[in-house]
């Protein structure tokens, strides 16, 4: 059986100007971004954003934990 599945679409990309000048809501602190995840990572608050359409949504309860 050929169980070949299609490679998930990219994310779209996000303006590097915007990213210059986000930070994490919660600790006002940097955020790494993640572009194979599609995410904003912040390490302090131990939470990545998702990032939806090149959107950052940067709503705590919209973000996931991040594993230790």
């Amino acid at each position: 059986m050929n169980d070949k599945r299609p490679a998930p679409p990219c994310p779209a990309p996000v303006d590097p100007r915007l990213l210059e000048i986000l930070v994490c809501p919660l600790t006002k602190g940097p955020l790494e971004y993640d572009r194979e995840a599609g995410e904003l990572i912040s390490r302090k608050a131990g939470l990545a954003y998702p990032i939806r359409d090149g959107i950052p949504i940067m709503l705590p309860e919209e973000a996931r934990q991040l594993d230790d």
